[in-house]
């Protein structure tokens, strides 16, 4: 669940964090160790706008944009003037304004980012923080736009191959429920004054289209009703994490979530160490965008870290490797050359993870037609059945 925290940045000053936790306490803790005083912690409202959709800052296009400026030659401050003067959206037009403000008072642009972090992650900060020291933000930010983009393009993948069994799913529950609560009455009707023994499916079958035809508002109410209570229990955090919980025992599903998390975390780390980020603070900074079951194993990895152990070492012996990630991992302790390794590691394992999507999409999708067809013409068959009977016993 997502969590809004009020708290004191290490600027001194007074902003918001967003943050994914399981509950008010977790999400409390990984402010803390942003290094934040939490003033208030609350679940995070979605704001609509008038699409309908939540409004957020465009942190990438931002990039890209500051980007394309500073590469042509003009300064930081005049870049956000001219965003702030081309921007017409009122959310990204006062967070660009109050940036402006803080960099015209003299501050660093990662100190003027850093005080609106519902706006401007941390990851984003502290990557602009680090290219501060080198004078080279220009590369921090492309760093960052392929970052960005490889992330996404991930998320899009596995958001397409999952449309169409969806889609599959969606029709075959319409058609379903529009035989059950409409053909099937219809038949029951027709079938009440049938003197002859019925299969018993059929006679289920129509029992409940007598039911339905004489008590539909209220199996639609308690349908309703149903869906509403499933919806609010859904929203809970704490069933929602015993659910993923259960999802990560599936014996190839579990794996295949944790080798997606250890791309995602190997993906960030690379970007941060690249950009010049410690590990160990980076190893901190990633720990909200990992999944609840293996946030433990990272922070005792960081402690490893903190006692002197080796990267590699102290990833493998809490679980956060796969025999890929370690041999490269210990390829990028002897070269120095760590957050191409971390990167490449990401590459690997999310080009894997494609693959064995797009081949449960082939193999998921005939399985559910065959299925959905098989319960569909199940009901039609044990609607016609009593009319094959009628016909051999006329003959």
């Amino acid at each position: 669940m997502r969590y809004r925290v009020k708290a004191i940045t290490a600027g001194g000053q007074v902003g918001t964090l967003d943050l994914d936790a399981r509950d008010a306490g977790e999400a409390e803790q990984l402010a803390r160790r942003q290094g934040c005083a939490v003033l208030a912690v609350a679940p995070a409202r979605m704001t609509m706008s008038l699409g309908g959709r939540a409004a957020q800052f465009p942190l990438l296009l931002f990039a890209q944009e500051l980007l394309a400026l500073l590469e042509s030659g003009i300064a930081v401050v005049e870049a956000i003037e001219t965003l702030v003067e081309k921007e017409t959206r009122p959310l990204v037009r006062a967070a660009l304004e109050t940036a402006l403000e803080r960099l015209r008072e003299g501050r660093t642009l990662s100190a003027a980012l850093a005080e609106q972090p519902a706006h401007f992650p941390n990851l984003f900060v502290a990557a602009i923080r680090a290219s501060e020291k080198t004078s080279d933000l220009p590369e921090a930010l492309r760093r960052f736009i392929a970052y960005r983009n490889q992330v996404d393009d991930l998320r899009d993948k596995i958001v397409g191959a999952t449309i169409y069994p969806l889609l599959l799913i969606g029709v075959g529950a319409l058609v379903i429920l529009f035989l059950l609560g409409y053909v099937v009455p219809r038949f029951a009707r027709v079938y009440a004054d049938y003197g002859g023994e019925l299969p018993w499916l059929s006679r289920l079958l129509l029992e409940w289209g007598q039911m339905i035809e004489q008590h539909g508002v209220l199996a639609l109410a308690i349908f309703l009703l149903a869906g509403v209570a499933a919806y609010r229990q859904l929203r809970r955090p704490a069933l929602r994490a015993r659910l993923a919980e259960q999802l990560w025992r599936v014996p190839r599903l579990g794996e295949r979530l944790r080798v997606y998390q250890l791309a995602r975390c190997y993906r960030t780390l690379g970007m941060l160490l690249r950009g010049g980020i410690p590990i160990v603070p980076a190893l901190e900074m990633i720990e909200g965008l990992l999944a609840a079951a293996l946030r433990p194993q990272l922070a005792q990895a960081v402690v490893a870290l903190r006692e002197g152990a080796a990267l590699s070492w102290a990833l493998h012996s809490h679980g956060l490797t796969t025999p890929v990630a370690l041999r490269l991992l210990r390829v990028g302790e002897q070269t120095g050359n760590m957050g191409e390794m971390m990167e490449r590691i990401a590459v690997f394992h999310d080009e894997e993870t494609a693959r064995w999507l797009e081949l449960t999409v082939r193999l998921a999708g005939p399985l559910l037609m065959v299925a959905i067809g098989l319960l569909i013409g199940l009901i039609v068959v044990m609607l016609y059945l009593p009319i094959f009977l009628l016909a051999e016993s006329i003959q």
